[in-house]
């Protein structure tokens, strides 16, 4: 494999740390001629984007004290802030990022949704070796596209932690009309409090080691047994149900196990929006732009003023169905990309998913409430334009939540980001496969796997056809990509594929490299599901 360009290294511990990840990389190309991320057609892709002028930023990643609003925390961040500082650029200008490394292990940066350019794609042994404690690196890319992005390390489960900040490329020809923006980051939040990532993964992880003779777990089919403590199948919901309707089921309210060997194991987690397990992990907060629902961010503006809501959901293991009281939403982007405007009341919105929304204000004080799906709490932020007027308390919970919910097949692309109609030239299935009794989760029934790489081809067009044979939806991630998902044709890079379900996505293979395809649960991915797609080099078949 060629080595990563020596510009990127700004010390020479990290080259010579460097050198061991990179034989190892080696060894998965050498025998099947993949473009390598730093090969000569990566960088002629990088060119005919014809990257403009030059922006400087810089991150630093380290151990910081995070107020949540009331709870005070020990964690990892850019920065000094929760969530890190927004990057901002206009469409086809270059971000070049510098970051250095102060945590006490290694770690690297993902773009998230950006086509860019392949040894910035921020995947240890794949596209680049980790940055290691004490290490600096250059990212730089073009920002080719403009929309909703943002940005994440890639190793282990370091997002789970407070590693996270949007990433803005504004349209120098925006069409849109409004007149003020707000970028709202969405949260699941555990770190510092009841332990932290890496424990949850040891955790969830060291069940498949165990006889599975454990509480709760259903040793016939993939999932959760039906007769565990605390699934009481009588209850019914009390009036007044945080979730209401649309699938927070009528259940206890989930709560960690009672074991104290399982303490991060979420029990009673329900959805029929999600087709049943809503999640993994217990979170005892969750937050937008990094507060607390009892202490939230209050954005003022003007009565009838017309806000831009840009939503990011950067959680590990829940999804949030989004509503702003008393308003109807527009939707006109998902995952960066324009959709014909469609209104809405409410929004499902899994890991890793974005949406920009248009809202018409009203006077007064609105609380814009992000319900964790089948989890039955909530983040929570207040819309105010009326000095005078009462915020609403932190249990209310607006009626939109349960109103009109945007589903795939009711966004239909911008005529300008539509995949022109072909028949798919290659056609790859990636079956989601394992089970919360053993944590085996997987692609194809097989842990992720470097060595293991799905070939295409410059020019084809391909269809990824994620079958979900487990019990548990996924948010389903391609790097370096968008696609074009189902009949509707919403141009995405996320897609949430829910259990027993067939997802089509189509793209063109026009990005060279090798990128990964994984499950934007942390904790899933970690366990094994994840797997790669590479460029073949040269003339002839794929074998």
């Amino acid at each position: 494999m060629p080595s990563i360009d020596r510009r990127l290294f700004l010390r020479a511990g990290l080259a010579g740390a460097g050198g061991a990840l990179l034989t190892a990389c080696s060894r998965v190309s050498e025998s099947t001629p993949f473009i390598q991320p730093t090969g000569a057609e990566v960088r002629a892709a990088e060119a005919a984007r014809r990257p403009g002028q030059v922006r400087e930023f810089q991150l630093i990643a380290q151990e910081g004290q995070a107020d949540l609003g009331g709870p005070a925390v020990r964690t990892w961040m850019y920065g000094d802030r929760l969530p890190g500082e927004p990057i901002r650029v206009r469409a086809g200008e270059v971000v070049r990022a510098r970051l250095t490394n102060r945590l006490p292990q290694e770690t690297t940066v993902h773009w998230h949704g950006l086509a860019l350019r392949n040894d910035a794609d921020g995947v240890p042994g794949v596209t680049q070796p980790p940055v290691p404690a004490g290490g600096e690196l250059v990212y730089e890319f073009t920002a080719a596209h403009p929309g909703t992005y943002w940005f994440h390390p890639h190793h282990g489960p370091q997002l789970d932690r407070g590693l996270y900040a949007p990433l803005i490329v504004e349209d120098p020809h925006e069409p849109l009309g409004y007149d003020e923006e707000w970028v709202v980051v969405l949260d699941d939040w555990l770190d510092g409090v009841s332990g932290t990532p890496d424990e949850v993964l040891a955790e969830l992880t060291s069940m498949a080691n165990m006889d599975h003779d454990m509480p709760g777990m259903d040793h016939d089919m993939p999932g959760m047994d039906h007769d565990m403590p605390g699934m009481d199948h009588g209850a019914t919901a009390p009036d007044g149900d945080q979730g209401g309707g649309h699938g927070d089921m009528a259940m206890p309210a989930p709560s960690p196990s009672a074991s104290s060997k399982w303490p991060h194991m979420m029990m009673n987690a329900e959805s029929d929006l999600l087709g049943g397990d809503a999640g993994d992990v217990y979170y005892p907060h969750f937050l937008v732009n990094g507060r607390v629902a009892t202490a939230p961010e209050t954005r003022t503006a003007r009565p009838g003023s017309r806000l831009r809501i840009r939503l990011i959901n950067a959680g590990g293991d829940t999804a949030f169905r989004v509503a702003l009281g008393g308003h109807a939403m527009t939707v006109t982007h998902t995952d960066g990309y324009p959709v014909v405007p469609v209104e809405t009341d409410a929004l499902l919105i899994g890991m890793g998913e974005r949406y920009d929304v248009l809202v018409t204000l009203k006077d007064g004080v609105f609380p814009l409430v992000a319900l964790a799906e089948g989890k039955r709490a909530v983040a929570r932020a207040l819309v105010r334009t009326s000095a005078g007027a009462r915020a609403p308390e932190p249990d209310v919970r607006p009626s939109e939540l349960d109103g009109r919910l945007l589903s795939y097949d009711a966004l239909v692309p911008a005529d300008a980001v539509r995949l022109p109609g072909k028949t798919p030239d290659r056609t790859i299935t990636l079956a989601l496969t394992g089970s919360m009794a053993k944590y085996d989760w997987a692609i194809n029934g097989r842990r992720y796997d470097p060595k293991v790489i799905e070939p295409v081809r410059s020019g084809e067009r391909v269809r990824l056809s994620f079958v979900n044979r487990s019990l548990m939806w996924h948010p389903m991630h391609l790097h370096g990509h968008t696609f074009a998902l189902g009949a509707s044709g919403v141009r995405k890079d996320t897609a949430i594929v829910l259990p027993g379900a067939t997802v089509h996505a189509d793209f063109d293979a026009d990005n060279p490299g090798i990128w990964m395809i994984h499950c934007h649960n942390v904790y899933h991915a970690e366990a094994g599901m994840m797997s790669l797609l590479g460029y073949r080099a040269g003339k002839g078949e794929p074998k």
